[in-house]
């Protein structure tokens, strides 16, 4: 099943996003009950979510951290109730020992907006573990990563990074086919720097493990669109999904999966 998702050919794999937090730009506090969050995960399993990304603290921009203990209570119940969902359950986290609870409880791919970096212990967990691993590019920290991102050559930048966080996790002992990436829209970036990423996402290809695009519902979009609140931006959400398609990118984290998964099948049917 991983060789489908990591080389899935033209077939676009869907990551539905669950937030088990009271905070989240978007859908905050929408699952904090697990229950909720379980029966939102397989709706969006039989919508055509392949992976399914659940996390328990915020890292929207300016969010404040949350203990350990406060995350495990939000994501290891879900994660339970959806062992026998049919999909890979992703933990979305920064902290180690969140990262192992979560693949104790059914998860079977990590998340971490800091690429291992975060927590030291965090690359040994997944080194340990078989899971698969998404990389992502994030300049600052959420509580500060808007005040004033600044880089010389975005796409270098980014690239740089990942390419080094990906020879890390060689050298530790993760192979490279349990790697994805993830450029980090809105992570560390202003407007202009996330359209550069939009307009290049082809760029990142080189790195030669999938690219993960999470653009859904981001502030970017309003940025374009004055106005469009979070959920408003689901025409955006889509254009951005459709452009990064046709440049070759196939892994996309959405909230909207169900509308996602239609504008790509007539998109494909016709590009």
């Amino acid at each position: 099943m991983n060789e489908t998702i990591m080389r899935p050919g033209d077939v676009p794999i869907l990551m539905g996003i669950i937030n088990v937090t009271p905070d989240s730009f978007s859908d905050g506090g929408c699952f904090t009950d697990p229950a909720k969050a379980i029966e939102h995960g397989r709706r969006l399993v039989t919508e055509g979510a392949v992976i399914l990304d659940i996390g328990g603290e915020s890292t929207r921009p300016g969010a404040d951290p949350v203990s350990i203990e406060e995350e495990q209570a939000r994501v290891i119940p879900v994660l339970e109730g959806l062992r026998e969902s049919g999909a890979i359950l992703s933990i979305d986290t920064r902290n180690a020992a969140t990262m192992r609870a979560a693949l104790k409880a059914g998860a079977g791919m990590v998340n971490d907006i800091s690429a291992l970096t975060h927590d030291p212990d965090s690359l040994r967990v997944v080194v340990d573990s078989d899971c698969l691993v998404c990389l992502m590019h994030m300049q600052g920290g959420p509580k500060t990563m808007q005040d004033a991102p600044r880089y010389k050559d975005v796409l270098k930048e980014i690239y740089d990074y990942l390419m080094g966080r990906i020879e890390a996790c060689e050298k530790a002992g993760v192979d490279r086919s349990r790697l994805f990436v993830d450029p980090g829209i809105g992570f560390g970036k202003t407007q202009d720097h996330n359209i550069t990423i939009l307009k290049n996402i082809d760029y990142f290809r080189a790195l030669d493990v999938p690219v993960l695009l999470g653009a859904s519902r981001k502030r970017f979009i309003e940025s374009l669109c004055p106005g469009a609140g979070p959920q408003d931006r689901l025409p955006g959400s889509l254009s951005a999904c459709t452009a990064a398609y046709a440049k070759g990118i196939r892994h996309f984290r959405v909230h909207d999966v169900v509308e996602t998964a239609q504008a790509l099948a007539v998109f494909r049917s016709v590009f």
